[in-house]
């Protein structure tokens, strides 16, 4: 070995490389930051340490970026539910419970992406879109309410509607203080907003 040392012990330069997933998880911090339509495509190069040309051999769009956050958080809480509804052993209230449970769960396990859902106006396709898949499941949620209600688990005396926007209200209200590496594990948090829930709710 000569006094520069071969070549494999030279540090390497260049582009810094990224993959898919590191890019991802940057931007919606940024997003989250300082706001979908207040970040540029060179907001996003910088945090990454690239040039604003070179951004776009890791993604083709913001929007792509957008698109992939809002999936992430969509598909996460979508998939949970079907597991749900799927299992012919629950109860219309047991249902209910591990909904709300879940949600919580999907929640904290994946913050970032779940709190940009929760703060898009629908000021881009892939925001309408996300919108309208919200109301999706906001619609899910909704009938596993009135589903237990009709079952008799549930006091009648407030709208179902209306108890399903104060229910996962409180689960949604979490991102506005839960934050990364909380000291309350996904699971300590999910079993205490169902059991407070739950003990204001059940007869």
């Amino acid at each position: 070995m000569d006094e520069q040392g071969s070549t494999e012990d030279r540090p390497r330069r260049g582009r810094p490389g990224y993959d898919q997933a590191t890019v991802l998880r940057r931007a919606i911090e940024l997003f989250n930051q300082r706001g979908y339509d207040g970040t540029s495509v060179g907001d996003l190069a910088g945090e990454l340490g690239l040039s604003k040309s070179a951004i776009y051999h890791h993604v083709p769009s913001k929007e792509h970026l957008l698109q992939q956050a809002l999936d992430e958080a969509l598909d996460s809480l979508n998939t949970a539910l079907d597991r749900i509804e799927a299992d012919p052993d629950l109860t219309a209230i047991e249902r209910l419970r591990a909904a709300v449970r879940t949600s919580v769960v999907v929640l904290v396990e994946h913050l970032p992406a779940v709190t940009l859902l929760l703060r898009v106006h629908g000021n881009s396709a892939a925001e309408q879109d996300a919108l309208a898949r919200r109301r999706g499941l906001d619609a899910r949620l909704a009938a596993m309410v009135q589903a237990a209600v009709t079952e008799g688990h549930l006091r009648g005396d407030i709208p179902p509607d209306l108890l399903s926007r104060l229910l996962f209200g409180m689960v949604n209200s979490l991102v506005e203080w839960v934050r990364p590496g909380h000291d309350e594990s996904a699971d300590h948090l999910a079993d205490a907003v169902t059991a407070l829930a739950f003990e204001g709710l059940q007869r």
